[in-house]
């Protein structure tokens, strides 16, 4: 069954419990979503909070993939620029699926969805995100329509001795 999108979804203890625990579980099973596991959603919450601070500021917005069951099970955040000659292009972070719903496209109809939802911002042609190297996700967002723009080498430290590539792909919105 496919996920149920929503853009700007109401925050609710439930929605806010399960995109920490989506988190928490994607960083434990090896995603490359700004943590390195093992993680405990306690690690994770301050950074939750910082997204949530930004989206009641307008900076930030949510879309939110639920399954069958009403689970979180994907999320995407917009972040807004705030540079004035920046201000046509979004950037697009925490890009999740549940480990257990990958292998099914979801990943592929979140990044639909989301260049969808990006299209309906107000001057908005562009979408950017950035990737860690050596997982190969910068395929998998070329093979959704992202093309490579810039990589800086070993930007980012994974561990001691583990250094990675930082690579910002591109979505033309037009």
């Amino acid at each position: 069954m496919p996920l149920t999108f929503t853009l700007d979804p109401a925050i609710t203890p439930a929605l806010r419990d399960g995109v920490l625990t989506l988190w928490t579980d994607v960083t434990n099973a090896g995603g490359a979503v700004g943590f390195v596991a093992p993680v405990t959603a306690e690690d994770v919450r301050p950074e939750l909070v910082r997204h949530l601070v930004a989206m009641a500021e307008g900076r930030h917005r949510l879309l939110v993939g639920h399954d069958e069951a009403g689970e979180v099970a994907a999320t995407a955040f917009f972040s807004f620029n705030t540079h004035r000659l920046m201000t046509h292009w979004v950037w697009l972070y925490t890009v999740m699926v549940h480990p257990g719903h990958q292998g099914r496209g979801y990943g592929r109809d979140l990044l639909a969805a989301a260049a969808d939802a990006a299209r309906g911002f107000d001057g908005i042609d562009a979408i950017r995100l950035s990737c860690r190297g050596g997982l190969g996700l910068e395929k998998f967002y070329g093979s959704c329509g992202y093309k490579e723009v810039g990589r800086v080498p070993a930007a980012v430290r994974v561990a001691p001795g583990d250094d990675r590539d930082d690579i910002t792909m591109l979505l033309p919105l037009t």
